[in-house]
């Protein structure tokens, strides 16, 4: 395995149309993508190849532990599309906005979706984690992650046939 990364999958118990809008619907998008303990907001959204979001995190004010990235209690990132095969495949290069040299520097992500008989699998792959970020933390937090992915998607059963060609969508909730 490549130094400094992650690697966690799950059965999600939906399609794989209604997993991928997961990630390319920006509302979607800050409802399970961050850990448990903290919430999320999408500030810039732009759903193509060469495009991108940019996005923060927030900690919840009884969370413990480590703190922010970008202030004691956020971290703010940008994530590029570097590759995007609807339903199937998602590169993203993430840069957190920091002052701290433990937190900089690109990292990738690779989100591969793969059709099951009783939904789909999700396999995260973090390439390049900052050597701030401890892989277990990392593992940690994308699999709090990963099961609020399934219970978004089961929750709300997104298998909606006019949104599942995987076209781009733009969004800008400064």
């Amino acid at each position: 395995m490549v130094k400094n990364s992650t690697r966690n999958s799950k059965l999600i118990h939906a399609s794989v149309e209604a997993v991928y809008h997961a990630f390319a619907n920006p509302e979607a998008l800050e409802k399970w993508q961050a850990p448990t303990g903290m919430t999320a907001k999408v500030h810039q959204f732009d759903w193509r190849e060469g495009g991108g979001y940019e996005m923060s995190l927030y900690y919840t004010a009884n969370e413990s532990g480590p703190r922010g990235k970008t202030t004691p209690g956020e971290d703010r990132y940008t994530s590029k599309i570097v590759e995007l095969r609807p339903f199937q495949k998602i590169v993203q290069a993430i840069e957190f906005k920091t002052d701290d040299p433990a937190f900089a520097g690109e990292m990738l992500v690779e989100v591969t979706l793969d059709k099951k008989e009783n939904g789909t699998e999700v396999t995260f792959f973090f390439k390049n984690i900052p050597p701030g970020i401890k892989p277990a933390d990392n593992e940690k937090g994308t699999i709090s992650s990963l099961e609020k992915l399934n219970r978004h998607v089961s929750a709300h059963n997104e298998i909606d046939e006019q949104v599942s060609d995987g076209s781009a969508n733009a969004f800008d909730g400064k």
